[in-house]
């Protein structure tokens, strides 16, 4: 359990960083969200958290594109519970462009959500981390971090970036044995993001929903089946445990096998 810590937890108002939110609050955790989203749906989120797990739950939207609300959302939420025992910088920009058709401004807008904002929160948060004297950093990088897929540079490269940036934390702070900083790598997962893409898949190709949800799986390489937000949860809570405390500078694949697999199947 995870009584009387506090968790930041960026891009929290749907998919993997809501079912994040929900599962370190019902583990006794305080949490700060953020991310976007109509407000009443936020709020009722935020509510049902707290209510289901007896934590204190707060909100702060802050556009991590922005340094100076980046900043508020730190200042905030130590504000608010007097410490971050836990960051888990979760939120993401995707575009869907090749390289020699990508927006610039699109391009820095990725980066600095993807890899600048990760890098300012832990920033802020490592110091406070080494006074208490713990601390635990889970990153959310991507099968894409260990792999590349075509008209997908600024994922490709932001969340393979992340991993050097876990790696280059955990090279910091390997002295500090309750001091931790990991990356997960989750494959194709069954998020509202996700379900846009299979619905835009299945009206190009002319399939039904269920028709589209496979083909899209199996275009990625995944081929039993989604995961699900909350087992992406369960491995960042067990990251937070006294338990894990070996554990840093890993990038762990969740993805059904995909990662270790990529040739499975190919000519050759």
């Amino acid at each position: 359990m995870l009584k009387g810590r506090t968790a930041l937890v960026t891009g929290s108002t749907r998919g993997i960083g809501e079912a994040a939110a929900r599962t370190l609050a019902a583990q006794g955790c305080n949490v700060m969200m953020n991310g976007f989203g109509d407000a009443d749906d936020i709020e009722a989120k935020r509510s049902q958290i707290e209510a289901d797990s007896g934590s204190t739950v707060r909100y702060h939207d802050a556009d991590l594109s922005d340094e100076k609300q980046l900043d508020d959302l730190v200042d905030s939420t130590e504000a608010a519970f007097g410490r971050i025992d836990i960051l888990v910088n979760n939120a993401v920009i995707r575009y869907f462009h090749t390289v020699d058709d990508f927006d610039r401004d699109n391009w820095r807008h990725a980066l600095s959500v993807n890899l600048t904002a990760p890098f300012f929160l832990m920033q802020r948060v490592l110091p406070g981390m080494r006074t208490l004297g713990w601390g635990r950093i889970i990153n959310m990088a991507s099968v894409l971090g260990l792999g590349a897929r075509g008209g997908r540079a600024d994922y490709v490269t932001s969340k393979t970036a992340i991993i050097g940036l876990t790696r280059a934390v955990a090279a910091e702070t390997k002295m500090e044995p309750h001091i931790t900083c990991n990356a997960i790598c989750p494959g194709s997962v069954l998020t509202p993001n996700t379900e846009i893409k299979i619905s835009e898949l299945a009206k190009a190709d002319g399939l039904d929903f269920e028709e589209a949800k496979a083909q899209y799986l199996l275009r990625r390489g995944q081929k039993t089946g989604y995961i699900e937000p909350a087992q992406i949860a369960d491995l960042i809570a067990f990251l937070c445990q006294e338990s894990s405390m070996d554990i840093t500078g890993a990038a762990i694949p969740i993805d059904r096998g995909r990662s270790a697999t990529w040739l499975d199947g190919a000519d050759g």
